[in-house]
């Protein structure tokens, strides 16, 4: 019996079911689109915003000016020519232009179009960041990646009704699916709309914005620097992925993980970088954020050379928060110092958390070293710090809220953790659709111990 033609009929089917059938082109125009704000210098004093256009335009302006109460009068507006880059993937050709306004007050609303005659966008507004010491909130998201237009949409517009003045949006890698995919990114955009054009993205890269060439050479897509005008203050082979940036009593660092698990060249170069920003670091506060967890929340999964190389380096200078995407579902555990069964309250060292804000879902590890997990869940976090508090909040896609914890810094005193999750709504655990399927009967009486017995 020849079996060749069924084999191939199976091959070309899992092929094609792993790719939309009718992807959205979202083709660019004379008129800009794809309008994202980010920093790539000092927060306080300057902003960045960058957009698409078809590659027809080659001028392409911003204007901006102290945004008013009265209407927006031409006369005293300042109008800044931008920096312009041709990028064709995916079958699109689109120029990029980027301009950052610099000289800015802090603390301060602005308001600002791009485009030219004819062709500018709506006046946007964002505000500057505030002197040190001002508190401030901030969204942070795992793994959109999925789904981007038809359900990440709803998080992201739910976190903004939540906080509509967010002082920025952290993105912990995985935006997207396909590396390279112009339509994934026209999702992306989508979902966030004029959101993107008011509150200020920080995002690092997750392992599904790279390729890899032939000779194993990591190609980070190619949408990424083109789109974002992020700090350029990191290692140079990582410019844009690997940077930090203060905001206020924060400093926030990216580190770019898919290198780090790839590449032991690359690990010890972002290694050296990050314990010399620590080093000099004089913020109150430091979160860092990156895409492959230090403790992984997903069935499977473990990434222990990255654990050992940079758990010390994050102990020895008490860093705060570490957030962190790749596993598609949550957990949250803090002060692990020998391992995932011997948690130290008087630990200094930070808190993990694992989160997924699109819609793809895994089922949850059986080394629960979390103290708060969640599955099939997607969901938000909203983060606060004023003075010696910081305040975190995770959210559900409909706001409900589903993990809450304060960390509290006195001068002399260890750093305090206070568990708020007791105000939440009960724990996600139930398996994802489907995995009856996929595990043994071993697997799933170990599920059931780790997680409905409460052990």
């Amino acid at each position: 019996m020849n079996t060749a033609p069924k084999f191939i009929f199976t091959f070309l089917f899992l092929v094609v079911s792993s790719f939309p059938l009718f992807a959205q082109k979202f083709l660019p125009t004379d008129f800009p689109d794809r309008i994202i704000l980010t920093w790539s210098d000092d927060p306080m004093t300057t902003q960045s915003v960058t957009w698409r256009t078809s590659a027809a335009v080659k001028d392409s302006k911003a204007q901006f000016i102290l945004a008013p109460n009265t209407p927006i009068y031409l006369d005293s507006v300042e109008t800044m020519e931008s920096k312009t880059e041709f990028l064709e993937v995916d079958s699109v050709q689109a120029n990029y232009h980027s301009v950052t306004f610099r000289n800015l007050e802090p603390a301060t609303t602005y308001a600002y179009r791009v485009g030219n005659e004819g062709t500018w966008s709506e006046w946007f507004q964002f505000t500057t960041a505030p002197e040190k010491g001002t508190p401030f909130s901030f969204v942070y998201f795992g793994d959109a990646q999925n789904n981007l237009k038809s359900q990440w949409s709803r998080v992201i517009r739910q976190a903004y009704s939540n906080l509509p003045k967010a002082a920025f949006m952290l993105h912990a890698g995985d935006l997207i699916n396909r590396t390279q995919s112009d339509s994934e990114w026209g999702e992306w955009n989508h979902a966030g709309s004029f959101i993107n054009g008011m509150i200020p993205s920080i995002s690092t890269p997750g392992n599904h914005e790279y390729d890899s060439e032939e000779d194993g050479t990591l190609v980070l897509d190619y949408h990424w620097k083109k789109q974002f005008t992020l700090p350029e203050n990191g290692p140079s082979e990582f410019s844009e992925s690997v940077y930090y940036l203060d905001y206020s009593d924060l400093r926030v660092i990216s580190l770019n993980s898919q290198e780090i698990v790839q590449n032991e060249v690359s690990m010890e170069t972002q290694k050296v970088w990050l314990e010399k920003v620590l080093a000099e670091n004089t913020q109150k506060w430091t979160i860092i954020t990156f895409h492959h967890p230090i403790y992984s929340s997903g069935t499977g999964r473990d990434n222990k050379e990255f654990r050992e190389a940079f758990k010390p380096i994050f102990d020895k200078y008490k860093v705060d928060l570490v957030l962190q995407g790749h596993d598609h579902s949550y957990g949250r555990g803090r002060n692990l110092p020998s391992g995932v069964a011997n948690q130290d309250p008087e630990a200094q060292g930070p808190v993990y958390v694992v989160s997924v804000s699109g819609p793809k879902m895994y089922n949850l590890t059986f080394d629960k070293w979390m103290d708060r997990a969640a599955s099939n869940t997607q969901l938000y976090q909203i983060i606060s710090i004023e003075g010696n508090q910081l305040r975190y909040g995770a959210y559900t896609a409909t706001g409900d809220l589903y993990d809450a914890f304060d960390l509290i810094k006195e001068e002399g005193k260890p750093k305090e953790f206070i568990d708020r999750s007791d105000k939440a709504i009960q724990e996600a655990i139930e398996l994802t659709p489907g995995s009856e399927k996929k595990m043994t009967p071993e697997e799933m009486a170990e599920y059931m111990r780790t997680y409905k017995n409460g052990n």
